[in-house]
């Protein structure tokens, strides 16, 4: 005769589990926008290093350079 056993492990309740989502995914997007905040801030370093020559190359003149970094924001 044989017996089967199941062990379940419980580690956290449905409500802890949802808490625990939602503080994760809040977290997440904080991260994330600090993350693109980095990038972009980056990138107005790298443009503003760059030469007005350089910048002309591009199409940019050194006062377009915030418009063209966050240009997706903005619209244009």
């Amino acid at each position: 005769m044989s017996t089967t056993q199941t062990l379940r492990i419980k580690f956290m309740s449905p409500q802890l589990r949802g808490a625990l989502d939602l503080f994760l995914a809040a977290a997440g997007q904080g991260f994330n926008s600090y993350i693109e905040k980095r990038a972009r801030v980056s990138q107005l370093a790298e443009l503003d290093a760059k030469s007005d020559e350089e910048l002309a190359r591009m199409g940019l003149r050194r006062d377009d350079i915030p418009r063209y970094v966050f240009r997706d924001l903005i619209g244009l």
